[in-house]
């Protein structure tokens, strides 16, 4: 089993960029990139703490900096990190394995998110430890809300398994970031994690 997250092994070279020019296209052409953000910010209070975990280039973490919240996104790959620090200035952008997360200099969060399928990307056999890690750093009571589609390598069944050996409650289920109602025939799914009190 590899022990490097599946970003490095599973992907092209040069996909990090092509994933970073992506994005830089859609929002020149004005695309609404937006959708998770408005989800997460609707569930927080005012300049909220938010952990934006497997980042990527800044997209989300950027676009909840500028709806007045304080962000620290982390990912592992420095490229797209590099990417986040020129076109989303504000946040604190960090390089990181979330499997080992590790931030003693950071106040408890009150929201982390994952989007971008970044439960796909990380090495097989760690997305217990990631459950574990975020949740370590979500205060008592937090949430955390994790999307991506359906896969073999990462089914929801041992998903909702890890949920629970990580000690974390879902709370909610849905098909999509605009909350469309999840059924067994959806292939992705946004859970809302409760970090136990």
């Amino acid at each position: 089993m590899s022990t490097q997250p599946r970003w490095f092994t599973d992907t092209k070279d040069g996909h990090s960029q092509w994933y970073i020019d992506r994005f830089r296209t859609m929002a020149a052409e004005g695309v609404d990139l937006a959708g998770e953000a408005r989800t997460i910010d609707a569930m927080l209070p005012r300049t909220a703490r938010v952990l934006d975990a497997g980042c990527g280039p800044g997209r989300l973490g950027g676009e909840l900096h500028a709806r007045g919240h304080v962000v620290v996104g982390v990912d592992v790959d420095p490229e797209l990190i590099a990417a986040a620090e020129e076109d989303h200035p504000g946040p604190r952008w960090l390089v990181g394995d979330l499997a080992t997360l590790d931030l003693a200099d950071e106040e408890p969060f009150e929201i982390a998110v994952v989007a971008g399928n970044v439960m796909l990307f990380v090495a097989p056999g760690t997305e217990r430890s990631v459950l574990e890690r975020l949740a370590a750093h979500v205060r008592p009571g937090g949430r955390i809300v994790i999307g991506f589609r359906r896969a073999d390598e990462y089914s929801y069944g041992r998903f909702d398994a890890d949920i629970t050996a990580a000690g974390l409650t879902l709370e909610h289920r849905f098909a999509t970031w605009d909350l469309e109602p999840f059924t067994r025939e959806s292939d992705f799914a946004v859970s809302v994690l409760r970090v136990r009190a």
